[in-house]
């Protein structure tokens, strides 16, 4: 029962974070998604043999450095905790089959994460 409601928290936490983001959206270039795929290929069997400990701290660690100002996240970085993060949702919908939804509707918010965007969002942050 404590697992179903750290998924829930879980669920929760992504969608809220995502829902301004995926609603501008633009569409990643073949450039970008041949990173991601590379990306997802060379990290799938460690991120899926993450424990929620070690998610999390992924989590937090991503938005820590995105934040922070003083930060540039370089294009394969950014990408590197995006993927993960999105990698991280087929291990939940296989844990959770009833939340396998959700789990995908995550999955595609993080892989639709933009690095434009995100050079834009640090823009912002200097003004």
């Amino acid at each position: 029962m404590r697992n179903v409601l750290k998924l829930i928290l879980f669920c929760s936490l992504i969608v809220a974070t995502n829902s301004y983001t995926y609603a501008q959206t633009k569409k990643l270039s073949v450039d970008d998604q041949l990173l991601q795929d590379s990306i997802y290929k060379s990290n799938k069997k460690k991120v899926l043999n993450f424990s929620m400990k070690e998610f999390d701290a992924l989590f937090f660690e991503y938005f820590t450095r995105k934040n922070n100002p003083d930060i540039m996240l370089s294009k394969t970085e950014f990408y590197n905790y995006t993927v993960q993060i999105a990698t991280f949702s087929d291990r939940l919908a296989k844990l959770y089959p009833d939340q396998k939804e959700v789990a995908a509707q995550n999955k595609e918010k993080w892989l639709a994460e933009n690095y434009e965007e995100y050079l834009e969002y640090k823009q912002s942050q200097k003004k």
